[in-house]
């Protein structure tokens, strides 16, 4: 096992200072090849489902920008807009109307009007009717879907006519018109299998056994082609309603191994590599400085949030000494500089300093290994000649971090702070697994012993309900609904969360957020790592393409995108 400082010195001969934007030369002009209008694109993950609404992963929201359309959508400038929708409800246009609920709370009526010539892949019309559905298969929590207390808080479905839908809920939220979580399921093919076992549903779904099915999608490609944990073909989608897109055909190639996704770019075997799923910065640093000239590479800042999950249900973990002493112990600022070049801030919890929203006031814990020793001796653990720390009983402090294996710069992010923790007399031991097991189900299923080592992206000023509310816990009793995957419980934080979401003025808002990330700093139901820019890596022609730094992806305006003319 390496200890820390040796790894530090063997990062550092792989880095070197970064600019912002890597300037380029001039863009090549397009060949006359047949493959013009193909685009191969490389991400290191493949997606553990296609169903639009049944977990969370960021493969499977990249496919989906090229796939289907989410209501609303927020865009570069990180503003709300609509996507699919001809009209943004608001309070003053009318579409949206406060109201009473069946128990005379406040509540309020959303309207949403489709654009008349939506079809399914198939030909299908796409009406509310489909709307409707996805929303009885949300509220049903056999099925697990991923924003459960949205279906919750959308008591009533009334359909207007084909186009046209209200949506009733039993609480006036800041959010009310943000309809990102909720994608059209096609009933005419879906209904039976899900009418049939509503709790199996979400391993018998058509997205899972028959994925090229062309009325499981509506946007811009359809997937006809699929080499289960490889790769993804789509082709252009003859009922698309909106902007022709320019490629006739894309490829995604899942390529976990971040060198042979390297190695694949050089190659010419892809074209790009996507920023949401690509190379971590410290490697698309090293690759720009030996090939910065043959491609265009952007880093993009945003909302993604490197962190180590902790299972709360570990006694050792159950301890805040012992979390405390844990963060207290890493040395995140040194493995900024020595790994990301100083272009991978700190993160002081969930909240970005690029949010309006983000806190000044908090508790830091900078890198400080004898608070750290003195925290763990106070919980019980004692130092041992072993180098290793025991408590009375007997018991080694020995704890597994898990993380998604072939990502270089996690696996070297891992084996620091192993040798970190080291010093401090914790015995961490790495056990990494593909990422379609890794999200799919050790992390969905809470299957982790003690920590999980992933990034959370997040939309503009999000409240992360799904990930601290202790009602968002996924349990067997719930089919592991919900993303509170450390079962965290707090009963200050729950309601702040539910005051949040019904406070409308901004001004109010604002220090419920402050006195949650607060909460967030002193409980530490997380290890925040960093704020991560993504790297992504375009070929010199391809024109259209532009990061968001947000959980909205920049495949969702893919008709946008063109070789340069």
């Amino acid at each position: 096992m390496s200890d820390h400082p040796q790894l530090l010195r063997r990062a550092l001969l792989l880095l070197f200072a970064v600019a912002t934007i890597v300037a380029c030369s001039p863009a090549q002009p397009p060949s006359d090849s047949a493959d013009d209008r193909t685009l191969t694109i490389g991400i290191t993950q493949y997606p553990s489902t296609l169903h639009p609404n049944i977990d969370s992963m960021v493969a499977k929201s990249y496919l989906r920008g090229m796939t289907a359309r989410a209501l609303t959508i927020y865009n570069h400038d990180w503003q709300l807009q609509c996507s699919l929708c001809t009209e943004l409800p608001t309070l003053e246009n009318g579409l949206a109307k406060l109201q009473k609920t069946p128990d005379g709370e406040p509540g309020i009526a959303v309207t949403y009007t489709l654009p008349a010539d939506l079809k399914w892949g198939d030909g299908t019309a796409l009406t509310s009717g489909d709307f409707e559905f996805a929303w009885q298969v949300g509220r049903n929590p056999a099925v697990g879907v991923n924003n459960l207390e949205f279906y919750r808080s959308a008591y009533r479905f009334d359909i207007i006519d084909a186009q046209r839908f209200t949506l009733h809920l039993d609480r006036v939220t800041f959010g009310y018109n943000q309809l990102g979580d909720m994608y059209p399921l096609p009933r005419h093919l879906e209904a039976e299998l899900y009418a049939a076992d509503p709790a199996e549903y979400r391993h018998r779904t058509l997205y899972n056994s028959d994925v090229t099915r062309p009325g499981l999608y509506y946007g811009p490609y359809l997937i006809t082609a699929a080499e289960q944990g490889a790769s993804l073909t789509l082709a252009r989608n003859p009922h698309w309603h909106g902007q022709s897109p320019y490629f006739d055909r894309i490829v995604v190639k899942a390529i976990q191994n971040t060198s042979a996704l390297e190695a694949n770019l050089l190659s010419g075997t892809i074209d790009m590599v996507a920023g949401e799923l690509g190379l971590q910065l410290d490697q698309a640093i090293s690759f720009a400085k030996r090939h910065g000239d043959k491609f265009n590479i952007v880093y993009k800042p945003g909302l993604q949030y490197e962190h180590i999950d902790l299972n709360l249900d570990n006694p050792i973990l159950a301890d805040l000494r012992v979390r405390q002493a844990l963060l207290y112990g890493i040395d995140r600022e040194e493995m900024n500089q020595r790994i990301f070049a100083g272009q991978q801030p700190q993160a002081d919890g969930p909240v970005s300093p690029l949010d309006r929203v983000a806190s000044s006031e908090l508790k830091r814990y900078s890198y400080q290994p004898q608070r750290a020793a003195q925290l763990l001796e106070a919980a019980g653990w004692q130092m041992t000649d072993s180098g290793i720390r025991s408590n009375a009983q007997g018991q080694p402090l020995r704890l597994e971090i898990m993380s998604t294996a072939g990502n270089k710069t996690r696996e070297l992010l891992q084996q620091v702070i192993q040798g970190q923790l080291l010093q401090i007399g914790v015995d961490l031991r790495i056990n990494n697994q593909a990422p379609r097991v890794f999200f799919g189900q050790t992390t969905r299923e809470r299957r982790f012993s003690a920590l999980a080592l992933f990034a959370w992206i997040s939309a503009p000023e999000s409240v992360p309900r799904s990930t601290l509310h202790s009602s968002e816990i996924p349990t067997a009793a719930n089919n592991y609904a919900g993303q509170n995957y450390t079962g965290f419980r707090n009963a200050e934080m729950d309601q702040l969360l539910e005051q949040l979401e019904t406070t409308l003025d901004f001004s109010q808002r604002l220090p419920l957020w402050h006195r949650l990330q607060q909460i967030y700093a002193e409980q530490l139901p997380v290890l925040p790592l960093f704020w991560r820019p993504n790297s992504y890596i375009y070929p010199l022609w391809l024109r259209g393409a532009k990061p968001t730094g947000h959980l909205d992806s920049s495949s969702n305006w893919i008709e946008e995108w063109h070789r340069q003319p």
